[in-house]
Formats: C-alpha cells, structure tokens, sequence
C-alpha cells in the first residue's frame, strides 16, 4: 500500500482547522500556516505541524491544501513574500479550497507552472465546517487530469463527492451556481421564517411537514431551526457571502448572463454587513426580515 502523501494547509480559519482535524484524525502529516499566529497554535492542538510561512509549509509537504479569504489573499499566499512559489517544484500540488475570480485562478495557475512546473487544482467546497471535519463535503474541482487522479484519494477522505467539472476555473464556475443555490435560499428561508412567525404557527414544524414535498432541502432541515433559535453563530461569515455574490455578478456580467435574484440576496447581505454583522452567520439575514429585531 503506497505511503499517504505529507499535507501541508495554508489558511487555517474556521474551514482550515476543520479540514485539518479530518486530515489528522485520518492519519495525514500535516503541516500548516496561517497569517495569525493564533491560529496556528489552535490547529498545533489537534496535531497541525506549524510553519512559519507558506513557503516552509510548501518545502515540507507533497501536496498543498489552501482555504483562505479572497482571491488577493491567495496570489499573496502563492507569491508574495515567504509564499508557495519560493518552494514550489513540479513533484508537488497545490490544491486551491478558497472561492476565487475565474479568470484570476486560471492566471495564477498558469504562472505557478510556468515558473516552477506546479500543478494547480482549483477545488472550491460546499458544507461548511461541520462537513469538513465529518468529510462529507461536497468538493468541485477544476484541473488536469493528471493532477485530479492524483489528489483524488485525498478528496476522498474530505468529500462525500468529488467532482470534476474541467480544467482550471471550472470548479470555481461550479461554486458560483451553488452560491447562487444555497445564498439565495438564506433569503428565501428568512422571508418564509418572518412569514410563519407573524401568523402564529409553530414554525419548529415547517421542516419536517415540508419534508416530503418540494420544498423540502437540506437547508431547510440545516438551517431553519438555527433562524427560529436566532443562533447566528458563524459557520461562515456574512463578507463572505456578500463577496461571493459580488462575484456572482461579475461573472455572469463578463457571460451577458441575468441574475436578479443574485443580485437582489447581494442588497440584502450589503444591508446586513453595513448594520455591523459581518461577522455573523449568513443566515443572520433573518434579522432584515424579522419584526421584533433592530437590525
């Protein structure tokens, strides 16, 4: 049985310490970075080898794991100071998780194999990070063939479907229609939540009746009781949702591609970000909508 690779992870926020609890837990090495040191020391606690850079995780590691904020933070993380590229050959793999512009991941990729011969998967997810430390997500990815058999055993500790869709940007293009699924239906749940709350009914019975019908979802057996008990908690934050529907826009601008609803959600979120709820779940979009909340 051949040896598992050495992992290394950059990026470790809510998504990275989850996607490394699961990548220890399943017997990975993994060594990490992270821009704040505090994180770094939480993920040391369930077995993350710290690194002081991208670099050095890079230089340590077969294939790279990346989750981080922007598409900014990722040409940072790649080739800025102490960034993967100062390490980066064509023997090792990066593997991008972040939710980045198309056209940008394709530029980046070319250029980190151009320069170094490194291969680049773009493999943005869906579940948040209760399904990435359970490795049920659901991972789409964009890139060659050969780098997507080789990463794919590791996907599979992660995932519950990995998905190929392309070359390079085709997983972010897929990102973009689940953004646009799951994003818009937070709105859609907070308005038939406000809805059933105003006319008295036991709302805590919605997904359960709802189940067998078409409104039934997984959002809708995730999410709502989370909106009736007002637990905004983040499993992901609200700028972040607000930056992936700005991208939502962008890319169906640059495809002549109408996106109204798209675009009426991103209103929503860019209300709720500039009341200060940034840093909420996105299903705080509830508090728009909700009679007895001051927003």
């Amino acid at each position: 049985m051949p040896a598992k690779p050495t992992i290394g992870f950059i990026g470790l926020g809510l998504m990275g310490q989850a996607f490394t609890k699961r990548l220890t837990a399943s017997g990975y090495t993994v060594t990490g970075f992270d821009i704040a040191t505090e994180k770094i020391q939480q993920a040391t606690k369930h077995g993350v080898i710290p690194a002081s850079s991208s670099a050095e995780v890079t230089s340590k590691s077969d294939i790279i794991l990346m989750c981080v904020v922007s598409t900014d933070a990722v040409h940072e993380a790649v080739f800025g100071p102490g960034g993967v590229v100062e390490s980066a050959s064509a023997d090792k793999l990066l593997v991008d998780h972040s939710t980045t512009i198309v056209e940008s991941t394709k530029a980046m990729a070319d250029e980190l194999r151009e320069r170094t011969g490194m291969g680049w998967v773009d493999a943005p997810v869906s579940g948040g990070p209760p399904a990435a430390e359970a490795g049920t997500l659901a991972i789409m990815a964009g890139g060659s063939e050969a780098d997507i058999a080789r990463v794919t055993p590791l996907m599979e500790v992660l995932a519950s479907t990995f998905t190929h869709l392309g070359s390079v940007g085709a997983g972010q293009v897929t990102k973009m229609v689940n953004q646009i699924l799951v994003l818009n239906n937070y709105c859609v749940l907070a308005e038939a939540l406000a809805l059933a709350e105003a006319a008295g009914i036991d709302a805590s019975k919605i997904p359960e009746a709802l189940a067998p019908g078409h409104a039934g979802s997984n959002l809708l057996k995730a999410a709502f009781p989370r909106m009736i008990a007002r637990d905004f908690e983040p499993a992901g934050y609200a700028r972040q949702i607000l930056k992936d529907l700005d991208m939502v826009h962008d890319i169906a601008k640059s495809l002549k591609v109408p996106t109204p609803m798209s675009s009426q959600a991103a209103s929503l979120f860019r209300i709720l970000v500039s009341k200060g709820h940034a840093e909420k779940d996105g299903i705080a979009v509830l508090k728009l909508y909700d009679q007895k909340d001051t927003v």
